[in-house]
């Protein structure tokens, strides 16, 4: 299970560094942040923090940029789900749609505070960057979440299969 965690992880982060050379529009979906988002919605919070933290920093040593503003970004969005998701249940899919939105948004916005706490450079119109990020990563993250699903759900559905046969094993003790 781990080293399907980790080839996720590493297969989000390369796409994110490389898919947006080939068409610039890319640049707008967060794919770590899917990644991230989905592993916090699983109700195992240090889990969640640590693959929030190694996505961010990752992502942050390709990008050549500020070392550590998306480590600590993805962590605070990872915490900050994991909290929910024990609070609330979000395991219908249509519910992940506004936290998956509302995950791109928060880490929009903690990233150009952290931008602009540090002194770092202006990033382009804070507005406009945030909105298409949203929007692109809303809409990836919906089908993404999908794909995970089916990559991480064989052991769920042993686990409930296997549940089944021993209600009818105990049904089956219990009447004679």
């Amino acid at each position: 299970m781990k080293l399907k965690i980790a080839v996720c992880v590493v297969f989000a982060v390369l796409l994110q560094t490389t898919l947006p050379r080939f068409w610039g529009p890319l640049v707008f979906v967060d794919l770590p942040l899917i990644v991230v988002t989905y592993f916090a919605l699983r109700r195992d919070v240090v889990l969640a923090l640590v693959v929030g933290c190694v996505t961010g920093l990752a992502t942050d040593a390709f990008s050549g940029g500020l070392l550590g503003a998306n480590g600590f970004t993805k962590t605070l969005v990872a915490y900050l789900i994991a909290a929910l998701v024990t609070r609330v249940m979000l395991d219908n899919p249509l519910v992940r749609i506004p936290v998956i939105a509302g995950a791109a948004a928060l880490d929009g916005v903690v990233f150009f505070l952290a931008h602009q706490i540090l002194g770092q450079r202006p990033l382009p119109p804070f507005v406009e960057t945030v909105a298409y990020k949203l929007i692109a990563t809303t809409v990836v993250g919906t089908f993404t979440f999908y794909l995970l699903d089916v990559f991480f759900s064989e052991r769920a559905r042993m686990r409930r299969q296997f549940a089944f046969r021993r209600r009818a094993a105990r049904r089956s003790l219990v009447r004679r």
